[in-house]
């Protein structure tokens, strides 16, 4: 077939195929798992979720919506203050103070409403000065000079001498509570202060409560309010002193008190022999 000679060499090919090449190495971040996939929803599922959301969104709409709670609250009242009457021997200012601080209480009052409240407080000559002005002025009258006038025309300059007078005569009478409140009231228009409030004060209060107070507070007084505390407290301190020693005294058994044990134990001793 080829003649007489050696035969020809087959080609050099591999019998098998050659391997085939491996991937290139994964970095870290590739070799990680990747995430699994969302399963994607059949169109029953999704049609029984859409469902439920409709019916869930009617059930919310036709729902009455929950009655409001009410709050009940009571308005404060105050007592209306005395009647004025228009006398000297009636202190003006005091009333006036109370008739300012109960309006205070009302500041959505009106002009007129005020006016005519206050006229309801008022008899004899005060009366008679109100109705007087009412037909003088009419609608025409204003909170301002309605307070300004009656001012005018009832305050009484004597209540100052009057006060100063009562505040000279106060005394402390081992009740430093009653006795500092009737002192405010009536300083109020004595307009005491500096050393004569401090005089008034001395010759007010008892050795026993002056001894404390030169004892626990030495030096000046930065201003009256200082010196009234400490009055204040020097007095209670007096003033517990003297309970805790009545409550001993009264704990104590009297001398006819210790006979009448001593007889009944000397009887439970015969009884007992």
């Amino acid at each position: 077939m080829f003649g007489g000679g050696v035969p020809p060499r087959p080609p050099n090919r591999p019998l098998l195929p050659p391997p085939a090449p491996s991937p290139p190495p994964r970095s870290r971040r590739n070799s990680q798992t990747p995430p699994l996939a969302r399963r994607t929803l059949t169109t029953e599922e999704l049609a029984w979720t859409v469902a439920s959301a409709v019916a869930e969104g009617m059930a919310r709409a036709t729902q009455p919506n929950p009655a409001p709670v009410s709050v009940r609250t009571s308005r404060l009242k105050m007592t209306n203050p005395e009647t004025f009457d228009g006398k000297p021997s009636t202190p003006f200012n005091t009333w006036w103070k109370s008739v300012t601080k109960y309006l205070s209480f009302y500041p959505e009052t009106s002009d007129q409403q005020k006016i005519a409240w206050v006229g309801t407080l008022l008899t004899g000559t005060a009366k008679a000065w109100d109705l007087h002005r009412y037909d003088m002025l009419g609608e025409n009258d204003s909170w301002v000079n309605y307070a300004a006038d009656i001012r005018t025309e009832y305050h009484d300059p004597r209540e100052v001498a009057n006060a100063q007078l009562k505040l000279s005569q106060l005394k402390y009478s081992g009740d430093i509570r009653a006795y500092m409140t009737e002192f405010r009231a009536l300083n109020n228009y004595a307009r005491a202060a500096g050393e004569g409030l401090h005089e008034k004060i001395d010759l007010a209060m008892t050795d026993a409560v002056l001894d404390i107070r030169f004892a626990h507070y030495m030096g000046e007084f930065a201003d009256d309010e200082g010196f009234l505390e400490a009055t204040y407290q020097a007095a209670l301190q007096v003033e517990k002193k003297r309970a805790l020693k009545q409550a001993r005294e009264q704990g104590k058994p009297t001398g006819s008190a210790t006979r009448t044990e001593e007889k009944r134990r000397d009887e439970r001793k015969k009884e007992e022999r």
